[in-house]
């Protein structure tokens, strides 16, 4: 920490001139201004990692200074310089965010605690500065090495694997089928310092058990029938690179145990061998399961897991991910347009419709499935919905329906029909539902939940739309979740009120 920039504000001279001098023998750059005002004016301007801020200055007090660093979120730390009269002045500063307060006079006791804390708010500052970077640094961003995605929930991921993947821990990727766990698995590897080593997959549910060790430890000649030469495992093979643990959740806890060992010394012994062999690994494994689900049944040991689990990155589905769905089938046609020698510049309106409200329940691997699918079949230079929604849900009926208004009826009788015809679609998806209508998730929630109190007589306009019916308004219904209108819209409505 040495040559950190620290700014002393204070109007007594004796203070300020003691102060410095300490702080310079100590090896810190230090600047002094005399109030708060010239404070916040070279906060403004230049960096700084903690400042000393008097509690008590001309034009703009500590407390006056603190909020106003926050307001225009200028990074420091401000550590408080308070007399005995104003410490609960000063307590009411480290509530405001203040890093920390001391009490003047500041004699030999208070300075010793002084120098303990400005290197822990510098640690601080420096660690809230790097993250304050790699969010600058993410934000916009829409590829991170072959994963694709502009959302919030896709730029957290980003973080953390830019975060972890410099360091020697194993990692635990959650997630659903589909989501793309291996395209993080290969971003830490080509992230990390083992990026010029192999990179081993091995999905352990495609395996059966005898082969699954086969591959993992490798054997000796003559371990077992028809073993004629020695064959290393992935671990050997992976040797200062990484190795991926697909659906690790699925291995047998025989191998479990093994595999535990294994990570734990950096060491392993092939089948039918006598001699330890050094492996220098790193282990990213992978999941769809509910893993304290399979802790408890038994099908996956709790030291295994923690020993896995030293990082978590939970990878969001794709119906969490509405900022992305148009992103990904963009650039899935793009490719597939290239690799099948076709000209097809874009989605017709409908197939938007039904992309954008179709719950993908094989998330990013189901999207690109369809898309290249869509781009076989289609014979014109666009893909509607008959090229992008696959034969049996068009059958199911999962193709955009037209909704009927009857005459008379009022544009919010109109709208209400609109959104809870297209929550039903998206299987009670708030979030998705606002996406495909340019309302907000609160707009939607809003109009669901007038359509549950009976607003507006709702339910006697929606028998019109195409035979579908509102839920009756219930006087003291029980509290819901909001995604019961989907299933609502299919019942007859109550005449009974009070339940």
């Amino acid at each position: 920490m040495k040559q950190a920039k620290i700014l002393i504000a204070d109007d007594e001279a004796a203070i300020t001139t003691g102060l410095s001098a300490i702080l310079e023998d100590a090896g810190y750059a230090v600047e002094v201004v005399a109030d708060g005002q010239k404070a916040l004016d070279t906060l403004t301007v230049d960096r700084y990692g903690v400042v000393l801020a008097d509690l008590k200055m001309p034009k703009l007090d500590g407390l006056a200074l603190l909020r106003e660093l926050q307001q225009r979120q200028i990074p420091t730390e401000a550590i408080i310089i308070t007399g005995q009269a104003t410490v609960d002045s000063a307590v009411q500063a480290m509530q405001q965010g203040a890093y920390d307060y001391i009490e003047k006079p500041l004699n030999a006791e208070k300075l010793n605690r002084l120098k303990a804390l400005i290197p822990k708010a510098l640690d601080k500052y420096e660690v809230q500065q790097k993250n304050r970077e790699l969010a600058s640094k993410l934000e916009g961003l829409t590829h991170y090495g072959e994963l694709t995605g502009q959302s919030e929930a896709m730029r957290s991921v980003y973080q953390v694997i830019e975060a972890v993947a410099p360091s020697t821990a194993s990692v635990l990727i959650l997630g659903e089928s589909g989501t793309g766990k291996e395209l993080v698995a290969r971003a830490l590897h080509h992230k990390s310092d083992r990026a010029k080593g192999p990179f081993f997959a091995l999905n352990c549910a495609a395996l059966p058990k005898e082969i699954l060790e086969n591959e993992l430890f490798g054997h000796e000649k003559g371990a077992f029938t028809g073993s004629t030469n020695e064959k290393a495992g992935a671990f050997e093979m992976a040797s200062g690179g990484t190795i991926f643990l697909d659906e690790m959740a699925e291995m047998p806890t025989d191998i479990q145990v093994k595999l535990l060992r294994a990570i734990e010394t950096r060491q392993i012994r092939r089948l039918g061998g006598k001699r330890e062999i050094n492996v220098d690994i790193r282990i990213v494994a992978a999941t769809n399961k509910n893993l304290q689900k399979a802790i408890v049944d038994g099908e996956l040991r709790e030291d295994l897991y923690y020993r896995l689990a030293v990082v978590e990155i939970d990878l969001p589905p794709l119906r969490e991910r509405a900022d992305d769905i148009q992103l990904l089938a963009n650039e899935f046609l793009a490719r597939f347009s290239q690799q099948n020698s076709k000209t097809i510049t874009g989605f017709e309106d409908a197939a938007w419709e039904w992309i954008m409200s179709y719950h993908w329940p094989g998330n990013v691997r189901e999207l690109k499935n369809a898309v290249e699918r869509a781009v076989i079949m289609s014979r014109s230079s666009t893909i509607g919905p008959n090229d992008i929604i696959p034969r049996h849900l068009r059958s199911g009926g999962e193709m955009p329906a037209a909704l009927t208004i009857p005459v008379g009826a009022t544009a919010a009788e109109a709208r209400r029909q609109l959104v809870l015809r297209t929550f039903a679609s998206t299987s009670g998806d708030a979030a998705r539902t606002g996406k495909v209508l340019g309302l907000s998730e609160e707009d939607v929630r809003a109009e669901l939940l007038t359509l549950l109190n009976g607003a507006g007589d709702a339910s006697s306009t929606a028998s019109a739309d195409n035979g579908a019916e509102l839920p009756a308004p219930r006087a003291a219904r029980r509290q819901e979740p909001v995604a019961t209108p989907a299933r609502a819209a299919s019942k007859k409505p109550s005449s009974k009120k009070g339940r």
